[in-house]
C-alpha cells in the first residue's frame, strides 16, 4: 500500500486493508477505499483463491444523492483512485505470480 500511496495522487482518499480470518489458507486481501463524499465504498480483492483478476465492489446506498458538480467531481476523483489502486494490486498480483513460479497456465 505504501508503494502505490508514494506513486500515486490519492490525497485525501482514505484506504485501508481490512483484517481477515486466514485460518483456511484464503488470501485475506480485502483493501477498501472509502468514498467520503458519495457515503459509499469500494472494496476490492482477488477474484477467488489463487487468482491474479482483482474485481471491485461498489457498496450500496441508502437512497438517491443530489451532488453539485464539484461534489461530483469529487466523487469521480475518489473511484479514478479506486479504479487505479485494483489495477495496481492486480499487477502485483501478476508480478508476484510470474516471480514465484507456482502457478502453472491450464493451456
Amino acid at each position: 500500500m505504501r508503494e502505490f500511496l508514494a506513486e500515486s495522487a490519492a490525497h485525501g482518499v482514505t484506504i485501508k486493508v481490512a483484517v481477515q480470518d486466514g485460518s483456511e489458507g484464503r488470501d485475506t486481501g480485502l483493501v477498501v477505499v472509502d468514498l467520503g463524499n458519495g457515503g459509499a465504498e469500494v472494496y476490492m480483492q482477488p477474484a477467488s483463491l489463487d487468482n491474479t483478476r482483482w474485481e471491485t465492489t461498489l457498496t450500496s446506498r441508502p437512497g438517491d444523492l443530489t451532488l453539485s458538480p464539484m461534489k461530483l467531481a469529487a466523487i469521480a476523483a475518489e473511484v479514478a483512485v479506486a479504479s487505479d489502486l485494483c489495477l495496481f494490486l492486480q499487477f502485483k498480483s501478476l508480478e508476484w505470480d510470474r516471480m514465484s513460479g507456482m502457478h502453472v497456465d491450464d493451456a
